[in-house]
């Protein structure tokens, strides 16, 4: 994955061909353009734990139209920090009794859930230019690139 900085407070990173980009919000000096880092961050819980419950869904022939989830996290204001994540599961209007625990089970799946609850380690280097430095990696033209959040 490479990341860029097209200008103002944006970032990008290309990821196996997508363009994944951030910005902040206006309040906090950015354009406003496009998702937060941070919400990415949220919106990754929140469609991991979808194809999870999609899947269980998917497997078992049951109908999927009406099946939504929604993330709310909570926040403690003092530490500025999500100190919960709600994830509520909208089940289809027919979806069978038996199976509510069992979706359940399969949405705590969710694998990046589980990278939060034994996080991998952090190495961070720092690298200076060789005498012949190749050029970084271009952020795309927004003119001609396509956006995938």
């Amino acid at each position: 994955m490479d990341i860029c900085f097209p200008g103002g407070l944006r970032v990008e990173a290309l990821h196996q061909g997508f363009w994944i980009r951030t910005d902040q919000p206006v309040p906090q000096g950015g354009g406003g353009k496009a998702p937060s880092p941070f919400d990415l961050f949220l919106a990754s819980i929140g469609t991991c734990a979808g194809f999870y419950a999609l899947r269980f869904c998917q497997q078992r022939s049951l109908r999927t139209d009406g099946l939504a989830l929604t993330l709310t996290a909570e926040r403690d204001p003092e530490r500025k920090k999500v100190v919960r994540v709600r994830l509520e599961v909208s089940l289809p209007i027919d979806f069978p009794e038996k199976y509510r625990t069992a979706i359940v089970h399969a949405v705590d799946q969710c694998s990046v859930k589980k990278h939060l609850l034994h996080p991998p380690s952090f190495e961070i280097t720092v690298t200076g230019p060789p005498v012949e430095a190749p050029p970084p990696p271009p952020c795309a033209d927004s003119a001609t690139a396509t956006a995938h959040a």
